[in-house]
């Protein structure tokens, strides 16, 4: 009997190993039962396996334009307190390589973000802050560029559960927006 029971868990322990994975987003895991209700909500628009397609318009920054297509993985972690995105792109506007992690900030009820990307002179440092307006998630921060003092915003849009858009624009002194880089990230 000692063997049989021996026999039945080793089986078990074997057929779990060899079973599928779970694809992302269809059970909830220990990090997302951590989380807070504020972070549960990022996750569930933006954690995930995406491809990503950038377009860069033609501007100061990008005098030619250009594009980029890569990757990029979002999860939950840390207990449910942290949301980071690993990036990783190419193409004719240069390679990107990055890490974007953005918390909850229950005292100022703000998202806060902290990137590093491969710039060798400005690698990493806090971005902004963040907030929902109504289903998009917004992040606004400021930038140096050539000794000017530029005021930005991500805007997280169209965020389904396939896909969403980011659009990184420039914010004019009347309020409104310049478009500057636009990312379609599609589930992989």
């Amino acid at each position: 009997m000692k063997t049989y029971l021996l026999l039945i868990s080793l089986l078990s322990s074997v057929i779990s190993l060899l079973a599928p994975a779970q694809p992302s987003g269809s059970a909830i895991t220990q990090t997302e039962a951590g989380a807070s209700p504020e972070m549960k909500r990022l996750a569930k628009a933006l954690a995930g396996d995406w491809n990503t397609t950038e377009t860069m318009e033609h501007s100061e920054l990008f005098p030619k334009g250009g594009s980029r297509h890569g990757v990029a993985r979002v999860r939950l972690d840390a207990g449910g307190t942290t949301l980071v995105d690993e990036v990783h792109s190419d193409g004719s506007a240069g390679k990107l390589d990055g890490l974007v992690i953005i918390w909850w900030d229950k005292a100022t009820k703000l998202y806060r973000f902290f990137t590093c990307f491969n710039d060798y002179d400005r690698p990493c440092g806090v971005r902004g802050t963040a907030h929902w307006e109504g289903d998009t998630f917004v992040n606004d921060y400021e930038e140096r560029e050539n000794d000017k003092k530029l005021k930005l915003r991500d805007s997280f849009i169209q965020i389904t559960p396939g896909s969403h858009i980011l659009v990184m624009a420039i914010v004019a002194d009347d309020g409104s927006l310049k478009p500057l880089i636009t990312t379609t990230s599609t589930r992989r």
